[in-house]
């Protein structure tokens, strides 16, 4: 089996048929070429109904319909001078993956006579099957109908498979009732409210700002297999991850992959996906190797929050399918090796004004640093309020395997900003009286703010790798968010969370100000005690250490290791009031969300579980099985031409060991599946989750550990799974 999937790696290597040549020597040439953007609109568009697209855009207003009539002939003449012959309205429904069903231009007119046709509808509204998709109770089976509409400000864009071309629309998707079915339409909404709640805020500083953007810079990283491998191995397959493996000798501790050279067949696929992204207008700046072997990372330069996370969904899709040219797979899950640094999926924060201000960046003067500490402040303010709403943000049960593990940061929301910042904020709290700010005061205090911010925050804060919140520059980075994730479910949430706290604020400075307060004065008293409620969230040492666990213990923070648990917090009280009063859920929603992720928990869970009863009784025990018999006739046969016992002595003691392993594999497999059977008896699905990760997942540790113990005994060319020493290693 071995020297079948070397012989695989070689041939690939070999092939020389795979074109990864670019279509033009520079990016810029060909950069967002498949991208129906503005200056593809002002060509293919009137003047008028470019303008009123604009304005959607920037307004979020509606399009007439007789607008939508002309864009849709205009995207259809786009898309056809560049080879696309059918349509499809793009989704992300909450299955995780994205959605398409594709339609033709093509309209017949009579017997072998036709034209090409889009209309306004077809652009604005489609009708999926809503029941079809998860739904968690919003639709029943007899329900079917939903809706897909045109979001116009994530551009049209063609995905191109095979010289096969097809034009795709980025869409909401809701129920006949209006219920969001995706992750797209409550992120335009939490946006939305984001963008007033700041836009009043700005005022303080800025009257000529008019509108507040949350950008998004993602880090994707992902482990690269090869496809001989993949397919030799079930558990990759139907769970993402490896059930079994003992680890190799060799992992990552000498820390030798990480940013080292790119092994060569990786880099040809790096190119080849990198070309497909950017004709995409995926704006990629960064790839190198990450930590473990075999694994990666790529990165764009930042965009605004709604097509970042657009980009983020249609580059995983690209990334899959273009591995299959080069025989490679993807491995997108949180920890598909045990014993080795997971992959997360970095997601940088932060808001941009209209003027072109970076809000979370300091300034070059008081005023502007002012600005610049409102909303740094802020942000930790929500995430002191809320931070067990944004554990529930990146729970899932591929996270739970990597928070707390190796590189990943754990379960405890923590903030860390720097021990500069730190300073800051400190001189902050200790410089405001509890009376009234004289003139002096408030110019001291203004100097002093200066003086401690440096125009280039960027070079003069440390990282802190620990941590799930960080503070790097201009910018917050959540660092906790799991590689396959959507990212549109943790900026659900921080633009939400970031949106109240703001408009909290403005009402407290408002009523500073009523009662006599010059404004800056009462923006910094309002600053000052949100740093004083606030300063548990702050930590700046290891959040690794167990002495961080006890401390956050004390400070009343929560170490939620489990999805299950973690979700409580997202129908809680709290959270439902959040998501009511900005409008980005109604309680109806968020339950039925609540339900669709404990239910997905319950059934990755359970095809882990199925997955690894079958390959401990279907490959694993019989291999053992093959050699202990090898071992034995070894025995018999040595029996025959010696007496002495010491002959086979160490046969008979590995033979013993294999048997108790053995033992051990069938008994817990039978009681892993009688804990399933149980765990699938319960009805309320809370507790069934919750069964299904203490009960059902608590045999797996135990499955495995007597598995990999049989792998180093086994002799190599019986046992029948590809090892960890194949698969890491790229070749």
């Amino acid at each position: 089996m071995s020297n079948n999937r070397f012989e695989s790696i070689r041939t690939v290597i070999s092939r020389k048929d795979i074109d990864i040549s670019r279509p033009g020597n520079k990016i810029s040439e060909y950069f967002a070429s498949n991208v129906f953007h503005r200056a593809a609109m002002q060509k293919f568009l009137s003047d008028d109904a470019y303008e009123s697209v604009v304005t959607a855009i920037n307004k979020g207003s509606k399009i007439d319909r007789t607008v939508a009539d002309q864009v849709a002939s205009s995207i259809k003449s786009w898309a056809i001078s560049k080879g696309a012959t059918h349509f499809t309205h793009w989704f992300q429904p909450l299955t995780g993956a994205t959605a398409e069903k594709h339609d033709t231009f093509f309209s017949p007119t009579g017997i072998a006579e036709g034209i090409e046709k889009f209309s306004g509808d077809a652009l604005v509204q489609q009708e999926p099957d809503a029941s079809s998709f998860p739904s968690g109770g919003l639709r029943a089976t007899f329900e079917a109908r939903g809706y897909t509409a045109w979001d116009p400000s994530s551009p049209a864009f063609i995905i191109d498979i095979q010289d096969e071309k097809t034009l795709c629309i980025p869409t909401i998707f809701v129920s006949y009732n209006g219920e969001a079915l995706d992750y797209k339409a409550p992120l335009l909404k939490s946006a939305h409210e984001l963008n007033k709640a700041a836009v009043d805020v700005c005022h303080y500083f800025d009257r000529n700002v008019k509108k507040i953007t949350a950008t998004l810079g993602w880090e994707q990283e992902y482990f690269l297999v090869d496809e001989s491998y993949f397919y030799n191995r079930p558990d990759l397959v139907v769970s993402g991850r490896t059930l079994f493996g003992h680890t190799p000798s060799k992992g990552q501790q000498l820390e030798d992959h990480y940013f080292g050279s790119i092994p060569e067949r990786v880099y040809r696929y790096m190119v080849d996906f990198e070309t497909e992204a950017h004709k995409l207008g995926i704006p990629l700046k960064t790839r190198h190797n990450e930590v473990a072997p075999g694994q990666f990372e790529c990165a764009p330069v930042f965009e605004e929050v709604n097509l970042a996370i657009d980009h983020n969904q249609m580059l995983m899709d690209l990334m899959n399918r273009v591995a299959r040219r080069h025989k490679l797979k993807v491995l997108f899950h949180e920890k598909p090796f045990a014993g080795i640094n997971g992959s997360g999926k970095h997601n940088n924060w932060s808001m941009q004004t209209d003027t072109g201000k970076n809000l979370l960046a300091p300034g070059k003067t008081p005023k502007t640093n002012l600005q610049f500490l409102t909303f740094f402040i802020n942000t930790i303010k929500a995430v002191h309020d809320y931070n067990d709403l944004i554990r529930a943000s990146i729970a899932s049960a591929g996270n739970d395997h990597r928070l707390g593990a190796n590189e990943a940061p754990p379960a405890i929301i923590s903030v860390f900003i720097g021990s500069q910042l730190t300073r800051v904020l400190q001189r902050l709290e200790k410089s405001i009286g509890k009376g009234k700010m004289d003139e002096q005061e408030r110019m001291d205090l203004r100097l002093e703010i200066h003086k401690q911010i440096p125009d280039l925050m960027l070079d003069n804060t440390d990282r802190n790798r620990t941590s799930p919140f960080a503070f790097t520059g201009n910018k917050f980075e959540f660092r906790a968010v799991g590689s396959s994730a959507n990212c549109a479910e943790p900026m659900i949430v921080l633009n939400s969370i970031m949106a109240k706290q703001l408009l909290d604020f403005k009402q407290d400075v408002d009523t500073l100000v009523s009662t006599g307060a010059k404004k800056e004065e009462a923006i910094l008293k309002t600053l000052q005690g949100y740093i004083k409620k606030s300063k548990r969230i702050l930590f700046e040492g290891d959040n690794y250490s167990e002495s961080w666990k006890k401390e956050a213990k004390q400070r009343g923070l929560n170490n939620i290791t489990d999805t299950p648990r973690a979700l409580d917090f997202m129908v809680d009280k709290k959270a439902s009031g959040l998501f009511s009063e900005l409008h980005v859920f109604d309680k109806k929603e968020l339950e039925a969300r609540h339900e669709i992720m404990l239910e997905n928990f319950i059934k990755k869970i359970q095809i882990e579980s199925r997955s690894m009863g079958n390959m401990t009784v279907n490959h694993i025990i019989p291999a053992a099985i093959k050699y202990q018999n090898l071992i034995l006739e070894n025995i018999n046969n040595i029996q025959k031409i010696s007496s002495d016992s010491a002959q086979w002595q160490a046969q008979e003691e590995i033979f013993i060991e294999l048997a108790g392993h053995i033992q051990i594999l069938y008994k817990e497999v039978k009681a892993m599946i009688n804990a399933r059977k149980k765990a699938n008896k319960i009805k309320d699905i809370r507790t069934k989750a919750i069964a299904y990760g203490d009960q059902v997942r608590g045999h797996f540790s135990i499955i495995r550990y007597h598995a990999d113990k049989l792998e180093l005994l086994v002799d190599d060319r019986i046992w029948p799974l590809a090892k960890y020493r194949e698969m890491l290693f790229i070749r």
